[in-house]
């Protein structure tokens, strides 16, 4: 029976790990070990990045944080892998194996797309954990599959949008048409929807496949961006990883709202030429994540295995409030504390589709 444990999110919230990003040197190239970690040792932990790797403020960056605060609390190394332009799932393969061999111990693999490498990877070091985010489709004892309610924080991103526009218009940008992103765009419809009637919900996907770029072209976000705003959209949600940036940036030029994603986009160092018009961001706690594996192999000798899932009953999904036009709109709070409450007991079912 496959082990189903609850993401604790404890003093790991993403915006409290964000601070601490620019504090770790984990781009090391460490590797002598050419024997598997055995069960409960580590030299430290294995990071392998998605497409738009680190620095994309986004998804990838949770990850860091997450491996940031793990090397602080449990005294390791970490070592960090970016991803290459149209690489195969060998590529990926040989990357984990390599973190595996090298005395990494948890590997993981930041996004749906390693999947298959994980699987392989997994098979031939038993005695290592690995990790996976977004991604439940592995059934093996040292396999953690990390997936969240994406779904869930979208809906209550929808009801933010659909009681902040004027003009009755808001967007939804897609990195690449998958059914991860799917959720998101379900959950923010629904949530727009079901708080105010009338109000039209533009949607489009930049790419059908990540290979093209709909992960990591900023380029493409802005020019999706500035077409939806051109069409009367005040409020721009991306869920696009670094193409996010392109959608935060063309809100900016045009003084409409942003929602971003995945991080709080709003507390990002990047951005910060941005952040008067990034309302708010649909969380998901990866950095938790990680640190909670990273935790249970290196501290608690207990590596977490089977589906993790973490939604808005654990914290582990949600809406950054850091911006403090959102944070002190007493209408719109009442609304999500509303909207939260009926998810949270089941009254309010988000669709995933």
């Amino acid at each position: 029976m496959r082990r189903v444990s609850r993401i604790a999110v404890a003093g790991v919230a993403t915006a409290a790990l964000a601070v601490t990003v620019s504090a770790c040197g984990s781009s090391s190239s460490e590797s002598s070990s050419s024997s598997s970690s055995s069960a409960g040792t580590s030299k430290g932990i294995g990071l392998a990045y998605d497409v738009g790797g680190k620095g994309d403020q986004s998804f990838n960056d949770a990850a860091y944080a997450g491996l940031v605060k793990a090397e602080k609390d449990f005294g390791v190394s970490g070592r960090d892998v970016e991803p290459q332009d149209n690489e195969s799932d060998a590529d990926k393969v040989q990357r984990l194996e390599t973190l595996a061999r090298s005395g990494y111990n948890p590997v993981i693999g930041v996004g749906f797309a390693y999947a298959p490498a994980v699987k392989e990877a997994a098979a031939k070091f038993p005695k290592v954990t690995f990790g996976i985010i977004d991604d439940n489709t592995i059934t093996a004892a040292n396999v953690a599959d990390m997936v969240f309610h994406e779904e869930q924080s979208s809906y209550l991103a929808g009801v933010t949008a659909a009681l902040t526009t004027k003009t009755n218009t808001v967007g939804f940008i897609g990195g690449v048409d998958v059914p991860l992103i799917h959720k998101f765009e379900a959950g923010f419809e629904q949530g727009v929807k079901d708080t105010k009637k009338g109000v039209t919900v533009k949607a489009q996907y930049l790419t059908q496949t990540a290979a093209q770029g709909g992960f990591s072209s900023p380029d493409k976000g802005e020019a999706a961006a500035d077409g939806q705003i051109e069409a009367g959209a005040d409020v721009v949600f991306a869920a696009a990883g670094l193409s996010g940036q392109g959608v935060i940036k063309s809100a900016a030029a045009h003084k409409v709202w942003a929602i971003g994603v995945d991080s709080d986009q709003y507390n990002q160092a990047a951005l910060a030429k941005y952040k008067p018009y990034i309302l708010t961001s649909a969380l998901k706690n990866v950095a938790g994540a990680v640190y909670d594996l990273s935790k249970s192999v290196i501290k608690d000798k207990k590596p977490l295995s089977g589906e993790i899932r973490g939604s808005l009953s654990n914290g582990a999904v949600g809406l950054a409030d850091s911006n403090p036009t959102f944070k002190n709109n007493a209408t719109l709070q009442a609304a999500l504390a509303k909207a939260e409450a009926g998810i949270k007991d089941g009254s309010i079912k988000v669709k995933t589709s």
